[in-house]
């Protein structure tokens, strides 16, 4: 008679609550070069160098980055493998992940269009009912056209969209195009307008509740950043007599900061922030209004 064996039941210990916050950015592609740049003005700065790691360290003991792709982002902070991510909009509805859309970084814009060969009789969405339509967005690309009850036989391809129509492949491709150069190049025309895309900060729903605090520090610190581009910041020393004129002249978020100047002169220190555009022809307007010892400088953060 065999041995019975008894088996101790032990008790599981769940894994401790890890208080880092993981960020998902994307390892290549067209908007991680922009992304990489935001994180290091944001003030993440990766301390390590040499060859990039899956998971890498950033000053700020309490956040780390993961390099991953972007179409695998959504589901990485949707299941809790990253608290926060870094991906397009596209990206989000594609994979149709439950994430939290906190803040539009207002870079990699993009559209994702219908497009035919520029010698198809095709000019609506409807006459492509029943024909082959090659993506990368089948989800969304199915949904589009479900939406004109059009039925369409979605042909997934992961890259080169555009030559599918040359080929023979496919009838028409929904693809993203920024400036529409890529379609004219290949001899391509838009029918119409999928969805409208940009880069997106994203976070899971748990580590909202749990995280916030720092989460919160990573928002303001990357919003800051956003809220600077195409902004300026001008000091010049100014006569008392001549404030006046500059007031009327110089534009500003709340009107331009006056402070005495310790000088002979009777001059004060005006400060504003202006729009990067608008420096040329304000250089000019100031000199003539009075101002003088005019520096121009660049805002990397800027917070309210």
């Amino acid at each position: 008679m065999a041995k019975q064996v008894k088996y101790s039941k032990k008790k599981t210990t769940p894994a401790p609550f890890s208080s880092i916050v993981r960020l998902a950015i994307p390892n290549k592609g067209r908007i991680a070069a922009p992304i990489m740049d935001l994180i290091e003005k944001s003030g993440l700065h990766f301390p390590e160098i040499g060859e990039r790691r899956l998971i890498t360290k950033t000053l700020d003991p309490q956040v780390e980055i993961l390099f991953a792709r972007p179409i695998d982002i959504p589901e990485y902070v949707a299941t809790g493998a990253a608290d926060l991510g870094i991906t397009g909009h596209d990206m989000v509805v594609e994979r149709e992940s439950h994430v939290k859309e906190l803040l539009d970084l207002q870079s990699g814009k993009a559209k994702l269009v219908l497009a035919v060969h520029e010698d198809s009789s095709i000019t609506s969405v409807q006459q492509l009912n029943g024909m082959k339509v090659a993506t990368e967005f089948p989800v969304i690309t199915k949904a589009f056209f479900a939406k004109h009850n059009t039925s369409i036989k979605v042909v997934l391809v992961g890259g080169a969209c555009e030559a599918t129509p040359h080929l023979g492949i496919a009838d028409a491709i929904v693809d993203l195009s920024s400036s529409g150069t890529t379609l004219k190049t290949n001899r391509l025309r838009i029918i119409d307008e999928v969805m409208e895309t940009s880069t997106h900060l994203i976070a899971n729903k748990e580590s909202l509740r749990t995280k916030r605090e720092k989460i919160d520090e990573i928002y303001l610190a990357l919003e800051s950043v956003i809220r600077a581009r195409g902004q300026c910041y001008l000091m010049m020393n100014v006569k008392r007599t001549s404030l006046d004129a500059i007031k009327h002249v110089l534009p500003g978020l709340s009107g331009p900061t006056v402070m005495d100047v310790a000088s002979n002169e009777n001059l004060v220190a005006v400060h504003a922030v202006v729009n990067e555009e608008r420096v040329y022809s304000l250089i000019n307007s100031l000199k003539r209004a009075g101002a003088k010892d005019i520096l121009v400088m660049a805002i990397q953060r800027m917070i309210r």
